[in-house]
């Protein structure tokens, strides 16, 4: 859904929580198991490949180089260099003297860097929801213009769950939500906008599934929710790409600027115009 009303109120619930020594996190983890030796040289590389520091079309150290760089045993640095192959990050190409050569990366490995900071503490609540503004606003527009029959019967079928779910208030609207701004992502035809969707996903079903369990009890926030996405169909449907913005801007900063400082309510408001 354009305001994702549950989900984003976990976020900022989540978010108070850290700064509330009284609260207690009551998340359970699983046994810490030890990172192999390889999957930091796979880091390392990968981050400077995707930095720039190793260009595109350059060569890696060659396997001794490497060896000694990282002060790691040969066989270390094939299973890395076997991994990052796998990742599509680099090419080895029998008879080339060097290392192997390197790759563009692929939007999947981007989308995996991408998850992987989305999911860390890095960017603030407000920082989420500023970013939510832009990918939605930017996306439905172009679902409005774009979308085919099958990704518009994708999109009302979910819109449809979302209302049955919160007439009921069932747990199935959060994958419901998910599966509509999914197929608004997709129909944006965009690889960028689907990709970055994809990335806050995850990020977004763990909220909303922290949310449903806890203090929501009612479903008033998902009738409000699915009316919300109901009309951003409708707009998307008659191809009115400039309404279904509007509608998916305005949403986000209207549900959520209230909650944040001054400063990020007026980028925000900003944002959304």
């Amino acid at each position: 859904m354009v305001n994702s009303g549950p989900g984003w109120d976990g976020a900022l619930a989540s978010t108070n929580s850290r700064k509330d020594p009284q609260l207690t996190n009551t998340h359970s983890f699983s046994p810490a198991v030890p990172v192999h030796t390889y999957q930091r040289i796979v880091e390392q590389i990968e981050q400077a490949i995707l930095s720039g520091d190793i260009p595109i079309g350059s060569q890696l150290a060659s396997e001794r180089d490497l060896m000694v760089q990282f002060s790691v045993s040969r066989p270390t640095v094939r299973e890395a260099l076997r991994v990052l192959q796998s990742m599509g990050l680099i090419e080895s190409k029998p008879g080339t003297r060097g290392g192997p050569l390197v790759l563009a990366p692929s939007s999947k490995t981007l989308g995996r860097s991408f998850r992987t900071m989305i999911g860390t503490d890095a960017l603030s609540v407000a920082e989420l929801v500023q970013y939510r503004v832009i990918l939605e606003g930017s996306a439905s527009k172009l679902a409005a213009q774009r979308h085919t029959a099958a990704q518009l019967e994708r999109m009302r079928a979910a819109v449809q769950r979302m209302q049955a779910a919160a007439e009921t208030n069932d747990a199935d609207f959060a994958s419901a939500d998910l599966e509509f701004h999914e197929a608004v992502w997709a129909a944006s035809g965009n690889q960028i906008l689907e990709m970055s969707g994809q990335a806050v996903s995850g990020v977004l079903r763990g909220m909303m599934q922290r949310d449903a369990e806890g203090e929501h009890h009612d479903n008033r926030v998902k009738l409000a929710s699915a009316q919300i996405d109901r009309g951003l169909f409708d707009a998307i449907s008659a191809r009115d790409a400039q309404t279904a913005g509007r509608i998916a801007r305005g949403a986000v900063a209207e549900r959520f600027g209230p909650l944040l400082e001054a400063a990020d309510r007026a980028a925000l408001e900003l944002l959304a115009e």
